[in-house]
C-alpha cells in the first residue's frame, strides 16, 4: 500500500510549483508515493522532464491552485513568494481547508505576514524548508522542518514522508525558516572551517584526502566534510544574507556568520582548489 493509499480520505491531490534542482526529484517521489501530482513552472522547457517523472505539466497556475489539496512552493525569493501568495495572486484560487507549504528559504516574517494573509481566505500556509541538499533530494531522505499548526502538520505529514525520512514540527508559522537558518549557520562554517584545515595541511605537504577521511572519525566530523568537493554553493550568499537580517531584527552580533558569509563570496569561484585558498 503507497502512501497516497494510506492516507485515503485525506490528501491525494498533490501540487509542485516549481521544477528546478529541488523540485524535480521531489516531484518524482510524491508520484512513486501515490500521489496525484501537478506541476507548474515558468520555464516550459521543463515540462518533458516533469512528465517523465510521471506528473502532470499544468501551464495555468490558477488551474492547480484550483484542484489541488496541498501545494508545494519550490521557488522564490521573499518578494516573489508574497507576490505569488496574495490575495490578488494565487490565493484567489486556492480552495479553503487547502495546504500552501513553502519549501523555499525566506525569511521568517514573509511566511508569517502570507498566512494571516492565508488565514483569511481559509488557506492554511506553513513553512516545509527541507535540509540536506541535492543528495538527500534524489534519495529521498530530506530532513523536513515544518512550521504550522499541529494538525496541519498531521494531515501534511503523509505528504513531506514522500521525500524526507525525517519530518520535525517546529512550533507556528515561520518556525521552520528560523531552524533552517541555523542548519545553514552550521553547514556554511563547516564548509569554510574545512577548506582552511585542508589547505593548511596541504601547504605543509600532508595528504589531505587520507586526513580527511581521519578526520571523519575525529571530532571535526561534520557533512561538508563527507561529501566534500559536492557543494555548488549556489545558495551561500542568499542563506547567509536571511541570516543576517534576522539577527538585526533582534539586535543580535553574529560575527562568525559575518565572516562566513564574507567568505564564502570569495570562495565559491574556487572551490575546492586549496592550492589556491588564502592566496592572492
Amino acid at each position: 500500500m503507497n502512501i497516497a493509499q494510506q492516507n485515503a480520505g485525506q490528501i491525494t491531490k498533490v501540487g509542485v510549483i516549481g521544477a528546478g534542482r529541488m523540485g524535480q526529484p521531489i516531484i518524482g517521489h510524491l508520484v512513486k508515493a501515490g500521489f496525484d501530482v501537478q506541476v507548474h513552472d515558468l520555464d516550459p522547457n521543463k515540462q518533458a522532464a516533469v512528465e517523465a517523472r510521471g506528473a502532470r505539466w499544468q501551464p495555468q497556475r490558477e488551474a492547480l491552485a484550483e484542484s489541488c489539496e496541498a501545494i508545494l512552493i519550490c521557488v522564490g525569493y521573499d518578494r516573489d513568494l508574497r507576490a505569488l501568495i496574495s490575495q490578488e495572486g494565487m490565493l484567489r484560487h486556492v480552495r479553503p481547508a487547502t495546504i500552501v507549504a513553502v519549501l523555499a528559504t525566506v525569511h521568517p516574517t514573509t511566511i508569517q505576514e502570507i498566512a494571516v494573509i492565508g488565514a483569511a481566505a481559509g488557506v492554511h500556509v506553513v513553512d516545509a524548508t527541507v535540509c540536506r541538499g541535492g543528495r538527500a533530494a534524489d534519495a529521498g531522505t530530506l530532513l523536513s522542518f515544518v512550521g504550522g499548526d499541529a494538525a496541519v502538520f498531521e494531515r501534511l505529514r503523509p505528504v513531506l514522508a514522500s521525500y524526507s525520512t525525517d519530518v520535525l514540527c517546529t512550533g507556528k508559522p515561520g518556525s521552520a525558516q528560523v531552524a533552517k537558518a541555523a542548519n545553514n549557520m552550521v553547514m556554511w562554517a563547516c564548509l569554510v572551517a574545512d577548506h582552511e584545515a585542508l589547505a593548511l595541511a596541504a601547504s605543509h605537504g600532508l595528504d589531505t584526502e587520507a586526513l580527511r577521511q581521519a578526520l571523519m572519525i575525529s571530532t571535526a566530523d561534520n557533512d561538508v566534510l563527507k561529501h566534500w568537493g559536492t557543494n555548488e554553493m549556489v545558495w551561500a550568499d542568499d542563506d547567509m544574507e536571511i541570516v543576517s537580517a534576522m539577527a538585526r531584527e533582534r539586535g543580535l552580533s553574529l560575527p562568525q556568520s559575518e565572516v562566513v558569509r564574507e567568505v564564502c563570496k570569495e570562495l565559491r569561484p574556487r572551490r575546492y582548489q586549496l592550492d589556491k585558498y588564502g592566496k592572492t
